[in-house]
């Protein structure tokens, strides 16, 4: 039988906002725990909760930049649970009327396919605590600083239909989120959790299959691990005869196992109501014109402005705009060598591979855009090679002074003298005859010898066109 997949997903956005939703405690990440937690974090009681108009501006800033309707009238409820690190005993959050209405996404697929993606809403509530096991025997440890932290949850139609698709939409998602500054999109601290719903169904059947939630993944790597192996479970449950249960279920990345959490075969009754503590948010044209009028070159904008400035490929561009810092980089870097392409080859490639194996942003990268420039600058000026380029970049990286700098305190600079590149040609060929005669016999493949050997003497030094051009003219001698 033929399967398709369906997932929608469920995302917390952290906005950065200096302090909390309800109350003054700071947000700050890495607190000693319930050092950011006041009274009305903590409910005690008499406290009232006043709403973080800036929290109120970033959820709307979103909204208007996935083409979302705006609820002019808003207002929070409480959701009411039981939980250890959530002191109220209720979650102030919003169900009737979200801030954010249904709006979407547009996503591009690796085949170059694009599809739009539905929201369904997105709302304002706040964090709740965190629970700390690891360092407990017996017990668990309460910490409060992150109780009260602004969020939206974001919620789509179940519109995804494979695991590529679903990471497709994260990603997207995830750049709009940072481009537009309402967030961080900082997964390892939390700043950005998704949670995936997912079922199967026969191809060609209307109705839902029984989902399953799969809670808290934290990169794209595990979402995509997540859904391919929740999806693959399901089928062979079913074809085993068995039925797929209504479940919260947890992914463990680093073990690669996934486990049922709790069951949901019966609906949670949280018992919304509206909160007597906090008026109804009012919202006119003229505020949310305002807002509107702030926000940053979206990153489809941003796209289709580098192909159509720069005259790069959809690809090339797509990558660079999905990070604004990318982005940023890109167009300081190009500024200075006068190459789009180059740079973007060298930020999408040698770039790209340094801050991944250091494990760090474009925003702390130890080189600077005008640096890395310049050493495109001397690629495109052939004064040095793509191989040696690598070499300074190195150095760069490890503080060692600007490409100039290193390229002239190493004597790195490119050897163009026809020359002295002639006489290492005459020298290779001279140590290697028989073979060279293979060459002009029409043994093509023998040509990457050639310039290998020259090069190698050269000491990476040789320019490797013009190696290339005298063996040519060599051979027809």
């Amino acid at each position: 039988m033929q399967w398709e997949t369906v997932i929608g997903l469920e995302i917390h956005v952290q906005l950065s906002t200096q302090t909390k939703i309800f109350s003054g405690s700071s947000t700050q990440f890495g607190a000693e725990p319930n050092t950011q937690a006041n009274e009305v974090d903590l409910a005690l009681p008499g406290i009232l909760p006043v709403v973080n108009e800036q929290a109120v501006a970033k959820a709307v800033a979103f909204g208007l930049a996935i083409d979302a309707e705006i609820g002019k009238k808003s207002f929070f409820e409480r959701k009411n649970y039981f939980y250890p690190d959530l002191p109220k005993g209720y979650q102030t959050t919003q169900l009737e009327a979200p801030v954010v209405g249904p709006g979407h996404v547009e996503i591009t697929l690796d085949n170059g396919e694009t599809k739009s993606i539905r929201i369904h809403h997105a709302h304002l509530e706040e964090d709740a605590g965190k629970s700390l096991h690891e360092d407990f025997h017996g017990m668990t440890g309460i910490d409060l600083n992150r109780a009260g932290t602004p969020l939206i949850e974001v919620v789509t139609e179940p519109d995804m239909r494979s695991a590529e698709e679903a990471v497709a939409f994260a990603k997207k998602l995830h750049s709009i989120v940072t481009a537009i500054g309402i967030g961080d999109g900082d997964m390892s601290q939390g700043s950005m959790r998704f949670d995936v719903n997912i079922s199967v169904r026969p191809k060609g059947q209307e109705e839902y299959g029984t989902r399953t939630e799969t809670k808290n993944l934290n990169s794209f790597k595990f979402m995509e691990e997540a859904i391919e192996m929740e999806v693959e479970r399901q089928i062979d449950l079913i074809e085993d005869g068995g039925k797929v249960r209504q479940e919260t279920r947890l992914y463990n990345g680093d073990k690669k196992t996934a486990r049922a959490m709790r069951s949901k075969e019966e609906a949670n009754d949280y018992r919304y109501f509206p909160c007597p503590d906090l008026l109804p948010i009012i919202l006119d044209d003229d505020y949310i014109e305002a807002i509107r009028a702030t926000l940053p070159e979206l990153p489809d904008a941003k796209e289709k402005r580098f192909m159509a400035d720069y005259g790069l490929p959809q690809y090339d561009a797509s990558v660079l705009a999905a990070s604004a810092a990318m982005a940023d980089y890109f167009e300081q870097t190009v500024k200075v060598c006068g190459d789009a392409k180059l740079a973007a080859n060298w930020c999408m490639g040698e770039l790209s591979k340094f801050l991944n194996q250091q494990e760090l942003d474009i925003s702390a990268c130890p080189i600077p855009p005008e640096n890395f420039g310049q050493l495109l600058a001397r690629i495109k000026d052939d004064t040095i090679s793509g191989k040696i380029a690598k070499q300074v970049f190195q150095a760069m990286a490890e503080g060692e002074g600007s490409a100039d700098e290193i390229i002239e305190a190493k004597g790195l600079k490119q050897v163009t003298d026809t020359g002295a590149i002639e006489a290492m040609v005459d020298e290779i060929i001279a140590a290697n005859q028989a073979q060279f005669e293979e060459l002009k016999g029409g043994k093509d493949k023998l040509m990457g010898f050639f310039v290998g050997q020259v090069m190698k003497i050269s000491k990476g030094q040789a320019n490797p066109g013009q190696v290339n051009q005298i063996l040519k003219k060599k051979i027809s001698e």
